[in-house]
């Protein structure tokens, strides 16, 4: 096989694909990016098993064919090279000739034989979302994902597809993030499935801010297909997590008692310095909400104390609650609304931040002694 191709146009499509390939990898097929050269174009696709990412990018193709070359490796010639348009030929022992200007490389790869064949999607369930929608959405629920090994079923995003919304859920245990979308869904597409870690991460990096993605879903896989106007789709394939979601509606408080409205920059620099005053040992900040003021306190021992006052539209009974500092800025620095509410019941019950759209956060309270 043979192709020219710009040096941009290799550097995207290897940067797309090369997060997934772990450097820690039993197989050496695994450390490798398969090309497949054909029809003006160059499709590059790496995995580690679990999740599969492929892309396209132009390219110049004088002899069709396919191989795989170690990714790592090869995106670091491309980049130090300065040449900007390579030439690669490959021959039939899969060994690669790279030139660019003055510049030689010999590259040893493996047949394309050896790569890990694609998952298939002939099952009909899909649907199609815009890609800054579900961008946004996972930037509102993925750091509340658990990273406890334990409980593998929280190791991921419930996508929920019902009632033409789309629900996407992630716990720990300790704080839940719930948003909700409005998307077109026949009753034959509907289905509940849980994307693992990884595969959210990729998707968070890999969405654009314009364009869509049809997403598809099996029993155990879930493809992810990024298109947009200028360039050739990329396409995600993950396996999904084996097992049930919990209840996650059951954690959601009932009637809240008081509902406070914050400023949520203001709420979360305060929240930032408190946080300062704790440490590993004692990780909590209290929120005190008296007459029209929100005093947030953190009294660590070892380390000393900190105390913020906050001008509140308040008239309800005095109420001090603790809660896990980094737990409740996760969601402040998620949103971009100017505006977030506190709900509450008591000190001994969750709190809930909500704000004008489709988002809800429970994080449960900390026992002080």
């Amino acid at each position: 096989m043979k192709f020219v191709i710009a040096k941009e146009q290799i550097i995207n499509g290897l940067q797309a694909v090369q997060n997934v390939v772990s450097t820690r990898t039993t197989l050496p097929i695994l450390s490798n990016v398969l090309l497949q050269a054909g029809d003006n174009r160059l499709q590059l696709t790496a995995t580690d098993l679990d999740v599969t990412i492929t892309c396209s990018v132009e390219a110049t193709v004088l002899a069709a064919g396919a191989t795989t070359l170690p990714v790592k490796k090869l995106f670091g010639i491309c980049r130090e090279l300065t040449n900007p348009e390579f030439e690669f030929e490959i021959d039939d022992k899969q060994v690669c000739a790279l030139r660019a200007g003055a510049s030689f490389y010999r590259i040893n790869g493996l047949s394309a034989e050896e790569f890990p064949p694609q998952p298939q999607f002939t099952e009909k369930r899909k649907l199609i979302v815009e890609q800054e929608k579900l961008k946004s959405m996972l930037r509102r629920t993925s750091f509340a994902i658990s990273t406890d090994e334990t409980r593998y079923v929280l190791n991921g995003i419930l996508f929920s597809l019902k009632e033409h919304k789309i629900h996407l859920v992630a716990t720990d245990g300790r704080r839940l993030a719930l948003v909700d979308e409005d998307v077109d869904i026949a009753a034959t597409d509907q289905g509940d499935f849980i994307v693992p870690t990884k595969a959210i991460n990729e998707l968070t990096r890999l969405l654009q801010a314009s364009g869509q993605v049809e997403v598809r879903f099996t029993e155990n896989q879930a493809a992810f297909q990024l298109t947009e106007e200028k360039s050739f789709p990329i396409t995600i394939i993950s396996k999904l997590v084996d097992g049930n979601y919990p209840n996650y509606r059951q954690v959601i408080p009932g009637e809240c008692k008081e509902r406070v409205s914050l400023a949520r920059e203001e709420f979360l620099h305060a929240l930032r310095r408190a946080e300062i005053m704790t440490s590993d040992k004692s990780n909590s900040v209290k929120l005190t909400f008296g007459k029209n003021n929100l005093s947030i306190t953190a009294n660590t021992p070892e380390v000393g104390e900190a105390r913020e006052s906050l001008a509140i539209n308040y008239k309800g009974k005095d109420l001090a609650v603790a809660f896990n500092p980094a737990y409740l800025m996760d969601p402040l620095k998620a949103l971009d609304n100017d505006e977030v509410f506190f709900e509450l019941i008591d000190e001994l019950s969750p709190g809930v931040v909500k704000v004008n759209g489709p988002f809800l956060y429970v994080i449960m309270p900390m026992r002080t002694s």
